[in-house]
């Protein structure tokens, strides 16, 4: 199929902005210097920050307390649950400041179930938002995770996903929820590691096969410059990064958003689509269960019925209690209304 410049240009100012969503901006909070040592200490509640961005990339959780590094600078800070920063400087500093704070806090160790959540490139974590308060409901020690995914490989960001998991000493089980690109890191996490506390995921919207838009704008500026490498890692090809990448080896559901018909939310797709990634792009084989809502690319994560199809997942280990399963291989797509 070919495309003219027109279709390339406006598909490639659509992708980027449906992706993206203005997450990419660059603010004072992602790339100035900061104060190291106890000079960033002072002050009780901390200095206010954004809480991470396309710049930082989380190294370590405890409660809601993070240990950042910056992509840019390699040092690191410390971030309360309210995203104020306590400490900036090595990441020996940051853990020594973490451990004073856990004293003086009395923090108890992290015990039960975890929710893991990882947001699609361009995004934060604040597009879980939503998800976030309901799994925490639902008893969850909600683990919100950012990583810098317009700065680095996909591989890179697993890296920094594989940090984060080895540091919830105490947690007993991991379910995980992924959007779009967050999906690629956490295969990429499984490629090289592993945790038998890792329980069920769901995945939002995720190009599990690739995503064809980014075949024909992996050469375009624009689309170069705001989504970086991990962007052009977004190809279909079979030899490309996500031909090699690994199903999950632990129970886990595919949500896929779609009109339920032969052309879906983005025209210049080909068949059903979500307007950034087909259904047919999100099918995995080895899934539990697999089902399709008329809900855009953007809005997967917050909209309420994918929020109740994943507590329902993470609880049965299938999206509706009162159907059976539909695992991926089978032909049949469920649309819910």
């Amino acid at each position: 199929m070919k495309h003219g410049p027109m279709i390339r240009t406006s598909s490639a100012f659509f992708f980027i902005a449906v992706l993206s969503s203005g997450a990419v901006a660059v603010t004072d909070d992602e790339h100035d210097p900061e104060p190291s040592g106890t000079e960033a200490n002072e002050g009780a509640t901390g200095i206010k920050t954004l809480g991470g961005l396309q710049f930082w990339g989380d190294l370590k959780f405890l409660h809601g307390w993070r240990i950042q590094k910056n992509v840019l600078t390699d040092h690191c800070r410390l971030l309360d649950p309210h995203d104020h920063r306590h400490c900036s400087g090595t990441g020996a500093e940051c853990e020594a400041r973490l451990l004073k704070i856990t004293e003086d806090q009395k923090l108890p160790a992290m015990s039960g179930r975890a929710a893991l959540l990882i947001h699609g490139i361009g995004r934060s974590s604040k597009s879980f938002d939503a998800m976030a308060t309901a799994l925490q409901k639902d008893g969850y020690t909600v683990v919100s995770f950012d990583y810098p995914s317009t700065r680095v490989p996909i591989q890179e960001s697993a890296e920094y996903l594989h940090r984060v998991i080895d540091s919830l000493d105490g947690i007993e089980s991991i379910d995980v929820v992924v959007h779009s690109m967050g999906g690629l890191v956490l295969r990429s996490y499984l490629q090289k590691h592993n945790d038998t506390r890792l329980h069920r995921a769901v995945m939002l919207g995720v190009p599990n096969n690739g995503a064809q838009v980014a075949d024909f704008l992996k050469n375009n500026p624009v689309f170069k410059m705001i989504l970086g490498p991990a962007g052009q890692q977004l190809v279909t090809e079979s030899d490309g990064l996500i031909a090699s990448l690994p199903a999950p080896d632990f129970e886990f559901g595919v949500l896929a958003g779609g009109r339920g018909a032969a052309k879906g939310f983005n025209p210049l797709l080909p068949g059903d689509n979500d307007s950034t990634v087909t259904v047919a792009s999100t099918r995995l084989p080895g899934a539990r269960d697999f089902i399709c809502m008329p809900v855009i690319h953007t809005f997967l994560m917050s909209d309420q019925r994918a929020i109740t199809a994943t507590r329902c997942f993470f609880k049965h280990g299938q999206f509706h209690e009162d159907r059976e399963p539909s695992p991926i291989g089978n032909n049949e797509i469920t649309v819910i209304e």
